[in-house]
């Protein structure tokens, strides 16, 4: 159990208070996104994945989060607290599946809840300027970065939704 307590602590802040590196991408509404300077001023957070496996681990976070953290989504009790923050869910489409980044694109506009269309990124492109600097070591899980106002990573996770996750990343924003 403590060895657990451990890997869970170093993967979580295996990144701490290192910037995130620049990311530009665009969601599914059109908008172009650049990471992080389009969020400063908030805490982000930010979901990547580049796989299909990684890609579908990262959808199990996508309506536990925006229930969390949507703006202005007004809590009925009092006592639990609304989060004023920015998020992303970021599908990477490198090396070869460049090319399958525009039919993605088309699929998940039309399968996608319209609430989550500005939170999906779609980043075409290298995966060199990230790999290393954000330690995506396991293509098959996806990674998730608190982001604190000046875009300095400050809490990172990875693999599928858990309630204790959840959390962790409540802990930082509160």
């Amino acid at each position: 159990m403590t060895l657990l307590a451990i890997c869970f602590a170093v993967c979580s802040f295996a990144q701490k208070n290192k910037a995130f590196p620049e990311l530009s991408g665009v969601t599914v509404d059109g908008q172009t996104v650049t990471l992080p300077a389009s969020t400063k001023g908030k805490y982000t957070l930010v979901g990547i994945a580049f796989s299909k496996k990684a890609e579908e681990d990262l959808t199990s976070w996508m309506n536990p989060m925006l229930n969390t953290f949507r703006p202005g989504n007004k809590k009925a009790n009092v006592l639990i607290p609304e989060y004023d923050v920015n998020m992303y869910f970021v599908p990477m489409f490198t090396g070869l599946n460049k090319a399958a980044a525009a039919t993605a694109m088309k699929k998940t506009k039309e399968s996608l809840d319209k609430r989550l269309h500005q939170h999906v990124v779609f980043y075409k492109g290298d995966m060199d300027n990230y790999k290393d600097p954000l330690q995506l070591k396991d293509k098959e899980i996806p990674y998730f970065f608190v982001l604190d106002p000046d875009g300095n990573i400050v809490l990172t996770l990875k693999g599928k939704y858990t309630d204790e996750k959840m959390e962790s990343i409540e802990e930082i924003l509160e």
